[in-house]
């Protein structure tokens, strides 16, 4: 019993030092494995700065398939970090991915959600391997989700972890869910596309409710920058739908 004490304390010293990995270059080298990623040019929206908050974006057409970002989000001297990954699949028909960690005041939220936005129903089989990555980490705490306007489009497969200390286990369940997101990808591409035109037009309806929604990084970022701004990142850069 006290052996499994110290083990316990030790793990949770280990967790607390560790490094969260660099989500948004991960994901570049696992698209990176099967597809070229052309990176595009954003202008002076690829940082944007104010009262203490910059905003760094990065965004690339993933060829054959559509579009990728990357944005950072640094505020209070460090003491919240935010880092956001979007994939839309348009040339396969497959789930629209975001994925978001912040770290506030020393705890950290990971989160991975799929989205509804294909032309033809997803496979349960295929959303069965997210369910199992998912239930492979039920021993980390949930965290609070609430009620949102895309709940009905989105995946229970999907997953909201937070909590102090949990570094190592949230770099695991983020690199799994990316991997396997990005497998997933590359069988569509092999197995041919879908109508391009159609698929992204799924995607630039939930883009532009989520901009008609005003949630609450869409409103911040509607109040630093204004709205003309932060419409141009969220359905442009971030969602690569105009």
């Amino acid at each position: 019993m006290i052996c499994d004490r110290q083990n316990d304390r030790i793990q949770r010293k280990r967790e607390i030092m560790s490094k969260h990995i660099d989500l948004g270059q991960y994901t570049v080298d696992s698209l990176g494995r099967y597809f070229d990623l052309v990176p595009k040019n954003l202008g002076a929206d690829a940082r944007l700065s104010k009262r203490g908050m910059t905003f760094e974006t990065k965004s690339w057409e993933i060829r054959g398939i559509g579009h990728l970002c990357v944005m950072r989000m640094n505020a209070f001297f460090g003491l919240m970090k935010m880092e956001t990954i979007v994939i839309a699949p348009f040339e396969a028909d497959l789930p629209l991915y975001n994925a978001d960690w912040v770290k506030a005041f020393g705890t950290e939220t990971q989160i991975a959600e799929l989205y509804d936005t294909q032309l033809e129903p997803w496979p349960e089989e295929s959303q069965g391997k997210f369910l199992g990555i998912k239930t492979g980490f039920d021993n980390l705490p949930d965290a609070p989700t609430g009620e949102h306007w895309y709940d009905s489009v989105l995946y229970p497969c999907s997953i909201h972890k937070n909590g102090k200390g949990l570094t190592d286990s949230l770099n695991k369940l983020a690199g799994e869910y990316t991997d396997l997101f990005v497998a997933e990808l590359a069988a569509a591409a092999a197995a041919g596309k879908c109508q391009a035109d159609l698929k992204k037009a799924r995607v630039s309806e939930f883009a532009h409710k989520l901009v008609a929604n005003d949630g609450p990084a869409v409103s911040m970022m509607a109040k630093l920058f204004g709205k003309e701004t932060m419409q141009r990142i969220v359905l442009k850069h971030m969602y690569g739908v105009e």
